[in-house]
């Protein structure tokens, strides 16, 4: 009798841990149909992606199966592709990517053999894509706090992305949020962004204009005119900023030095003929709120202007000699020319700026 029971407590065993192997196998038949599937409507689509998911579930939750590295590995292929494809539920996207993550950690730590690799692989891209897709979701719908989230968590999985650093800060500046978008951009710079220069202006200005951090600004700045040294912008804007600052021999400085390291370079030239330019522009701007009876102040005033002006003038005639095509020095000299009263030099300017907007 005994040997009996034991004979058919024995085979209840091998039934039971066959019903648990067969939760797997229905996974996989579950997985098998989504290519007949794959036409139909995404409530088809998500039904058979739940069905396959809820075996994975009972696989998992006993003792026989749970350690089995199928059962995990199309637990993640399910409920990742539940993330990548339910665009219309974002929180049960959300929650499948989740429960896809620790699938997928679940699945490596069993695979010794490597058999589940591929699966294990596939469900990591949709992971991926999912939350690529999530991003772009909320952005497009101007929900810029869910797209932002969504990008920090893709430079997190993936820290060398600078296109998603990128996608990161434009969405933190809709939002406003200055010091994500100085971060984001920065993290992309560092990676070596193809359009670095770009991002550098954009957290230049932000870092001066928006967070009023004149500190920070000029060491950003600082950094971006050693990274692009021939770049009249960066270069321009250290100058504007001492000039601004009415440290005037500070950005004269700066410039001797490039001129003297270069001396071939338009670029040079023409912003330190900027540096006078812009102090006369100054005294003028003072100069036409005077009350007219203030005739003397109002003369003096006009005296330091010429000077300023007279003094600018050699660096721009040396910018052009060096570039032809100096666009923003012909212009500055043809309203010096206008200002001076110098006919001649004025048609001369002004022929060679027509010319060139031909």
């Amino acid at each position: 009798m005994k040997k009996v029971l034991l004979g058919i407590l024995f085979v209840g065993v091998t039934s039971y841990a066959n019903a648990q192997k067969s939760e797997i196998n229905e996974a996989k038949k579950a997985w098998n149909l989504l290519a007949v599937t794959s036409g139909k409507t995404l409530a088809d689509h998500l039904k058979v992606l739940n069905g396959g998911l809820a075996h994975t579930d009972k696989a998992i939750a006993d003792e026989k199966s749970k350690n089995l590295p199928d059962a995990w590995s199309y637990r993640a292929l399910f409920a990742s592709r539940i993330a990548l494809v339910d665009s219309v539920d974002q929180n049960n996207a959300k929650a499948n990517q989740k429960i896809a993550e620790e699938a997928i950690a679940k699945a490596k730590s069993l695979d010794e053999k490597g058999t589940e690799k591929e699966n294990i692989e596939t469900a990591s891209v949709n992971v991926e894509n999912a939350l690529r897709n999530r991003a772009i979701y909320a952005f497009n719908k101007k929900n810029f706090a869910g797209a932002l989230e969504a990008f920090n968590e893709i430079t997190a999985k993936s820290p060398n992305d600078t296109t998603m650093y990128v996608n990161a800060g434009v969405t933190a500046k809709e939002l406003q949020n200055y010091p994500e978008v100085v971060k984001n951009f920065k993290k992309a710079i560092d990676l070596n962004y193809k359009d670095s220069k770009i991002l550098y202006s954009e957290i230049v200005s932000i870092t001066f204009e928006k967070m009023k951090d004149s500190v920070a600004g000029l060491n950003l700045l600082k950094e971006a005119s050693a990274k692009y040294p021939d770049d009249s912008y960066f270069i321009g804007m250290e100058t504007d900023l001492y000039i601004k600052k009415g440290d005037i021999a500070k950005s004269q400085e700066m410039l001797q030095k490039l001129i003297a390291k270069d001396p071939k370079n338009a670029i040079y030239q023409y912003l330190m003929g900027d540096t006078y330019y812009k102090q006369a522009l100054e005294i003028q701007t003072k100069r036409n709120a005077l009350d007219v009876k203030k005739t003397k102040e109002f003369n003096e005033m006009g005296a330091k202007m010429t000077k300023l002006i007279d003094q600018s003038v050699p660096y721009y005639k040396a910018a052009l000699e060096l570039d032809p095509k100096n666009v923003n020095a012909l212009e500055n000299l043809k309203i010096i020319y206008l200002f001076k009263d110098d006919k001649v030099n004025y048609e001369v300017v002004n022929k060679k700026l027509a010319e060139l907007k031909k």
